[in-house]
């Protein structure tokens, strides 16, 4: 009867198994469900560009950042706040773990709330700050309003699925996002084609399936975990300074996430000014549909270092450093080979993906077809970066993984798109992000080199 309460659960031992198949256990089922999520993005700009066409693609675009800021938000939470319930599981107090998730929750809703209240009382400001263009204004409007209620499940999805996997249940996290993809493709389709919504039907099938995935998500916790569930805070002032220490520290070790979505919407904000300032809106369009897949980049990446993330964590608390170090190890070799797969995969493969979102009789078609085997490159060096960027938040060192993901997606990122066309020109739009990566990773590696070589000293 308790093998039919929690799931058939994986029995999965984070601090005696070994490496490989325990980090194995975690990926498989973390990247099919990375990956069915992400084509919650795709089939979205698929629909959207066949049904609307090219400038639907651009408005949409416009919007991705406040839905990039609201998953960087989960993101956060959600590694901050299983980096500390592994280490306080690996101490052997539950209900100290307890505690952590639920802070985490409630405190990342307050956020979300702020967010969605600031777009509804300030709708034009956002869209246009974000590079729209009047041509683009209502379907950039409609395509944000309705997105905003989503966002408060796309946040509990987010936390959930670091959390749902701790408890050793990565199989009903990779479901979760199964079937959210699933419902988003579908009412995707019905919205756009049958109902002939546009974008605003876009927007509404995505937040209805982001209600989907987070209402599975609080299920789980209420009726099916194991060790992680909710716990009711006391309402005292103690409890408050409590949570509000708490919430500090998990945004400190989980900020490095938030940047990397952070600088995702910087990536779309500056190439969205630069497309538009040097190939007007079609330029804008080309750079969506790259944008549209950078989430696969992102997802696979983002899986190699989620899975290790629980490992590295465990065993950091059980004060086992040869294991943490093999587990970075296994992530580093898997990143490498997922990003050369998705580079090859994107380049060959250019001129088909994108005629799954635009007519080849556009001039966008064109722009992209020359530029996505460009802009692929990125997908080697981002997922390295990624791992490793991971493994600093996993072991408490909040400040390197920060400081790594600023130099990445900022500090490097912008002055490679504005510089990098000027000095060769439009191929210089789709290499400014591959060389920020390029730079960052060499960065990394250079300075991991010169630890180990002094730890071994």
């Amino acid at each position: 009867m308790a093998k039919d309460r929690h799931l058939d659960r994986d029995k999965l031992d984070f601090g005696n198994s070994k490496i490989g198949p325990l980090f194995r256990s975690l990926f498989f089922p973390t990247l099919v469900g990375m990956i069915f999520n992400s084509a919650l993005n795709i089939i979205d700009g698929i629909f959207v560009g066949k049904g609307v066409g090219a400038d639907g693609i651009a408005a949409v675009n416009i919007v991705a950042p406040i839905f990039m800021i609201a998953t960087g938000l989960g993101l956060m939470f959600g590694i901050g706040s299983s980096v500390i319930a592994s280490i306080r599981l690996s101490e052997n107090k539950e209900k100290a773990a307890r505690i952590i998730m639920t802070q985490a929750f409630i405190a990342g809703l307050l956020f979300i709330g702020l967010l969605c209240l600031a777009c509804l009382l300030f709708p034009h400001r956002f869209v246009y700050a974000f590079g729209c263009s009047p041509r683009l204004e209502k379907d950039a409007l409609d395509y944000l309003l309705w997105i905003l209620p989503g966002l408060f499940f796309l946040f509990i999805s987010c936390v959930g699925m670091m959390l749902i996997r701790l408890d050793g249940s990565p199989k009903y996290a990779m479901t979760v996002q199964i079937v959210s993809a699933v419902a988003n493709i579908v009412l995707d389709w019905y919205m756009i084609f049958p109902m002939g919504r546009g974008v605003l039907g876009a927007s509404q099938a995505t937040s209805i399936a982001c209600a989907i995935g987070g209402l599975m998500v609080l299920s789980y916790f209420l009726f099916f975990s194991k060790r992680l569930r909710f716990y009711r805070l006391k309402l005292t002032l103690t409890s408050l300074l409590l949570t509000l220490r708490n919430t500090g520290y998990m945004m400190k070790i989980g900020f490095a996430t938030f940047l990397t979505e952070l600088a995702m919407s910087v990536m779309i904000l500056t190439g969205n000014f630069m497309f538009i300032s040097m190939l007007h809106e079609e330029g804008v369009a080309a750079f969506a549909v790259a944008c549209y897949l950078f989430p696969i980049v992102f997802s696979i990446s983002n899986a190699v270092a989620q899975s290790a993330q629980p490992i590295i964590s465990y065993n950091y608390g059980a004060h086992q450093p040869e294991r943490v170090i093999r587990a970075l190890h296994v992530a580093l070799l898997t990143a490498g080979i997922c990003g050369i797969s998705v580079a090859v995969f994107l380049s060959v493969g250019a001129p088909d993906i994108i005629s799954l979102f635009l007519d080849p009789r556009e001039k966008a078609y064109a722009l992209a077809v020359e530029g996505l085997p460009l802009f692929a490159l990125c997908a080697v060096f981002f997922s390295i970066n990624i791992a490793f960027i991971g493994y600093y938040q996993s072991i408490e060192k909040a400040a390197s993984s920060t400081a790594y993901t600023l130099l990445r997606g900022v500090l490097l990122l912008v002055p490679c798109f504005i510089l990098l066309p000027r000095l060769i020109g439009v191929p210089g739009l789709w290499l400014a992000i591959p060389l920020a990566e390029l730079l960052t990773c060499a960065a990394i590696l250079c300075l991991y080199a010169r630890q180990t070589f002094r730890r071994r000293e």
